[in-house]
């Protein structure tokens, strides 16, 4: 990989740090039962750990450039399989159809400018996996595990926190990566939730989380103008709330439910 020429527009920033990569494979529950996809394998340091621990591996890289090395990396095993293309237009169904297995996880260092596409295309299929234990830009990793009230606090937090526990493990330095990105990363896990809150609609769920969040600074009562607003007075009122709150002050329940009074108007 010495002579490899990294190409920016993919995002490839190859980790070479042992110790993080260790750490990222140790903090994901992968064993014989389970298979793991990993989007962007690029040079291979997770997937030379992840591929011995697992039933299956499903590995997913936008660059055919790289396919002559990892297969050479993973001579030794045949519990692989290698999808090159756009990840974002794999047929995700089609492609787990062909397999079995008891869990399903996701453990990658995904690129930057693609990772919430990456997360939510999983969501949007329908598509659950058990845990997802990913390396993400640092600053991506506190809004997906910020709390209720702080200034992480957004749409994408309450919107996956709906079907995830997520925890940031660990803070991973910039110069653990060839070439040097120009940010640091953190390491998330999620942890699929075994119960739910209900929500009726999840189009409107996602709609009003969305809009509630649309311009931060505003309050629900300028966010929401398209809502029924009496509605969502209503349910704000029940949490010591009214129309002048933002929603970053908001938690999930709340969301819920303001989303089911108005499913049911």
């Amino acid at each position: 990989m010495k002579r490899f020429e990294f190409k920016k527009s993919l995002g490839q920033n190859f980790l070479h740090d042992q110790n993080i990569i260790h750490k990222i494979v140790d903090s994901a529950d992968i064993d014989k039962n389970s298979l793991v996809i990993e989007v962007g394998p690029g040079g291979g340091a997770l997937t030379e750990l992840i591929v011995p621990l697992c039933g299956q591996a499903l590995l997913y890289e936008a660059d055919r450039r790289l396919e002559s090395s990892l297969q050479q990396l993973l001579y030794q095993y045949s519990n692989y399989e290698i999808i090159f293309g756009d990840f974002l237009e794999a047929d995700l169904s089609s492609d787990l159809k062909r397999y079995h297995y008891d869990k399903l996880y996701v453990v990658a260092n995904l690129p930057y400018y693609i990772t919430t596409p990456i997360i939510m295309k999983f969501i949007d299929e329908n598509i659950f996996p058990d845990q997802m234990v990913i390396m993400v830009q640092k600053e991506v990793a506190y809004r997906l595990a910020a709390k209720v009230g702080t200034k992480d606090y957004g749409s994408l937090t309450v919107f996956l926190n709906y079907y995830y526990d997520i925890q940031k493990l660990f803070d991973v330095s910039r110069n653990c990566f060839t070439p040097k990105p120009n940010v640091d990363s953190a390491v998330i896990r999620m942890n699929l939730k075994e119960e739910r809150l209900k929500v009726n609609n999840i189009d409107l769920f996602k709609s009003l989380v969305r809009d509630s969040f649309l311009y931060k600074r505003k309050t629900l009562r300028n966010n929401l103008k398209g809502y029924n607003l009496e509605i969502v007075a209503s349910v704000l009122s029940k949490y010591g709330f009214d129309l002048s709150v933002r929603a970053e002050n908001l938690s999930l329940e709340i969301f819920v439910e303001m989303a089911n009074e108005l499913v049911s108007q």
